[in-house]
């Protein structure tokens, strides 16, 4: 088994639910009749995708607005769901964001906190539910990786480190986990036209890579529910994301990050 069916005392933890990914995600699960508790900063947003979601299914969606990267709110968060009447049959760790630039012109603390929530939030949110879905038998965590997990990236040297964590944590994860009825998937998209471009400072991300590369949000997030589904170990939406995954393992450092800097051209200057 992977992601249960759906049940009425059970939900679906999405973070980095607000926009993007995250957001078409929530709405795949509740398509499918999945309770989803939705969490990020932006309350507004937040409560309004879960009115949407109820009037449009029916099922039961919860908002939690929450900075994941403020150890403090995080915890409130975790105390708060294991206490409430409710089983957390999956989780969605989506919220994350990206600078660009060397990494010594770039403002220390920003990294840092790039760091607590791609990969500290994202570590300790699949701890904290992943017994209960080992005792229950049943579950599926989605942790959001990307194609830059696989090679190094210059001008994003923090972002690709972090998400190179999700992408070995979890593939280690899924593994340990083979005969438990939990799965952990790694979801690693390409370019995709959400906000994360203009977090990074990069303006649209999708502008950034050849023409045809970017999958709309919509259709990563429904390979991305698929896989939770199935209990994959991996899901690369697009075919020419699959072919930078695999050139990211294969072509050799020597000649990868030479080019890659030159693809960044006059972007990473000295500051």
């Amino acid at each position: 088994m992977a992601l249960p069916q759906p049940a009425p005392r059970a939900t679906v933890l999405v973070t980095g639910a607000s926009s993007g990914i995250g957001e078409q995600i929530a709405r795949r699960l509740a398509d499918l009749g999945h309770g989803v508790t939705l969490v990020a900063r932006r309350a507004d947003r937040l409560q309004a995708l879960a009115t949407e979601l109820h009037r449009a299914t029916g099922v039961t969606v919860t908002v939690r607005p929450c900075d994941l990267g403020d150890d403090t709110a995080r915890t409130a968060l975790i105390e708060e769901q294991r206490a409430a009447d409710v089983h957390v049959s999956g989780v969605v760790n989506n919220a994350g964001f990206g600078s660009f630039g060397r990494f010594d012109g770039l403002p220390l603390e920003r990294e840092q906190a790039m760091v607590r929530l791609n990969v500290l939030a994202l570590h300790e949110l699949t701890g904290a539910f992943l017994w209960p879905m080992v005792e229950a038998g049943a579950g599926a965590i989605l942790n959001v990786a990307s194609v830059v997990a696989y090679q190094p990236l210059p001008g994003f040297a923090t972002y690709s480190a972090s998400k190179s964590f999700v992408q070995t944590f979890s593939e280690s994860l899924h593994a340990e986990l083979a005969g438990t009825g939990v799965s952990v998937t790694t979801l690693s998209p390409g370019p995709v036209a959400t906000e994360f471009g203009a977090v990074a400072g990069v303006g649209r991300a999708e502008d950034m890579a050849p023409g045809g590369m970017s999958v709309p949000a919509q259709d990563v997030a429904a390979a991305a529910v698929r896989g939770m589904l199935h209990g994959k170990r991996t899901v690369t939406p697009g075919v020419a994301t699959k072919g930078m995954v695999l050139g990211g393992r294969l072509i050799p450092r020597t000649l990868l990050l030479p080019a890659v800097k030159r693809a960044a051209g006059g972007r990473l200057r000295n500051p």
